[in-house]
């Protein structure tokens, strides 16, 4: 979501008309749950929030690396310290929408135990062929996947994962079936496309470009509803070789509260974050990791937790359905 100055001048006539409470908070400082370790994508876009908001609350904001179940553990040890008001959280889609399915016994109800603040940014996959594949575009990948189904293979992190759930959204809107064959790592998967063990794989753009760059590998479209700054030249794949216009597979990373936080700091907090959002150059930090600054209301991100847990979910039914 781009954020517009209509935007903004609602957001800071908000912050003008905030209650005093969440004028003197906080009063101490502030601490920020990741499921992820140091130096991971989530870890990097937290600080890239977190320390000018540290500087604009007057306060620290110390990030707690609590890795583990794919993010999950981050949301729960934010919801086990959650007294105080002074502890929040920023978590990728998966623990929000997909992993209260996958996990059992996950500990957390999102819609009652969960606030959401902000979306901070997006990311869409692409997909990626060996450079040497007969497929010239999307078109042609999917003409190859339907005069044989099941030949083409492509690769993932394992069964759930976000690359594996955009293959199965993209064979069911394009009417194809592929093989999957899951891996334990990223690099194991790019070295399967680059070494034609495996014909296809579901990437971040950020991970396939340098082996474009280096003539190994082309991506034949982006999951984005719009075309990605980062790889502005390759096709959206939403209304193109007979996916619906609707085709939409993006990850995203937002910060969260406990559903406890009184609604008046999550408003500052929606504040503070969106104008953060607004500096040119935390966006272009962003973009060089390979994110979107997305921004928005805290009932956009609202939306959008319940947008992405119906989709999955039903990409979810189709799987156990097999």
């Amino acid at each position: 979501m781009k954020i517009t100055r209509r935007a903004v001048i609602a957001l800071t006539a908000a912050a003008i008309a905030m209650p005093a409470f969440a004028q003197e908070w906080p009063s101490e400082p502030v601490h920020v749950y990741v499921g992820f370790p140091a130096g991971s994508s989530p870890d990097l876009l937290a600080r890239i929030i977190t320390e000018p908001l540290a500087e604009r609350l007057g306060q620290p904001v110390v990030v707690e690396n609590k890795p583990g179940a794919g993010g999950v553990i981050g949301v729960q040890q934010m919801l086990a310290n959650a007294e105080g008001g002074h502890v929040f959280g920023t978590s990728i889609n998966g623990p929000l929408t997909t992993s209260p399915r996958l996990v059992p016994d996950i500990g957390y109800d999102v819609a009652t135990d969960i606030a959401p603040v902000a979306l901070i940014a997006t990311s869409p996959l692409v997909l990626a062929v060996n450079a040497k594949n007969e497929a010239g575009d999307l078109q042609g990948f999917v003409d190859l996947a339907k005069a044989e189904p099941g030949a083409l293979s492509y690769g993932s992190v394992g069964q759930g994962s976000g690359a594996h759930l955009t293959a199965e959204l993209f064979d069911a809107d394009a009417g194809i079936e592929m093989l999957h064959v899951p891996f334990t790592s990223y690099a194991e998967v790019t070295t399967s496309i680059i070494g034609g063990e495996i014909d296809a794989g579901f990437m971040a753009p950020s991970a396939a470009l340098p082996h474009v760059e280096a003539g190994t590998m082309k991506m034949l479209g982006v999951t984005s509803a719009e075309p990605f700054a980062q790889i502005p030249d390759v096709p959206v794949m939403a209304g193109n070789a007979g996916l619906p216009e609707t085709f939409r597979a993006e990850l995203w990373n937002g910060f969260i509260a406990p559903a406890s936080t009184d609604p008046a700091v999550i408003e500052r907090l929606n504040t503070e974050i969106n104008e953060i959002l607004q500096d040119e150059a935390v966006q272009q930090k962003l973009l060089d990791m390979g994110w979107q600054a997305a921004g928005g209301t805290a009932d956009d991100m609202k939306n959008r937790i319940a947008e992405d847990t119906t989709m999955w979910g039903a990409v979810l039914d189709r799987i156990e359905a097999q």
